[in-house]
């Protein structure tokens, strides 16, 4: 699966110059959305809830929201209340549960699993991953340097 396209605003904190990208090259706005965050859905389960309370703020501040986000960012936090639950249940039951095959993976295995994929494609989305975290911060303006061109 191709790697989706950084969004501009991702781009232009890791740049090299204004308006630059950290390869040199120019980088186009996009579409001029109004950067607010989104309003969390009501129905979010509450592990997703308190995910979403949890990164919101973090990626408001950045400006990389929008409300068209809402569904994107729901998915996400869905995800990690998923993968939350059936790593509760494996540490809980274990790895392995009794059948008349003899042992088997525990289901909740597969559907950590699974869910940690979606966790973690959702969250590079947004920038929430290490290695994106880390393009942030070298990009990232702390407004100490005020006579750095870039």
């Amino acid at each position: 699966m191709p790697k989706a396209a950084a969004p501009a605003k991702l781009k232009l904190l890791t740049g090299r110059a204004p308006g630059r990208d950290s390869g040199g090259r120019e980088v186009q706005p996009g579409p001029a959305f109004v950067r607010v965050p989104p309003e969390a859905p009501e129905w979010l389960t509450e592990e997703a809830a308190a995910e979403w309370a949890r990164v919101l703020p973090g990626l408001a501040r950045l400006e990389l929201l929008k409300p068209e986000d809402r569904a994107a960012l729901a998915a996400y936090c869905e995800a990690w209340a998923t993968f939350r639950q059936a790593t509760e249940v494996v540490k809980r039951e274990g790895l392995t549960i009794e059948a008349r095959q003899g042992k088997l993976t525990h289901p909740a295995v597969g559907i950590a699993r699974a869910a940690g994929r979606e966790v973690r494609a959702w969250a590079a989305h947004f920038g929430l991953t290490p290695s994106s975290e880390q393009a942030l911060s070298r990009g990232a303006d702390d407004g100490d340097e005020d006579d750095n061109p870039f």
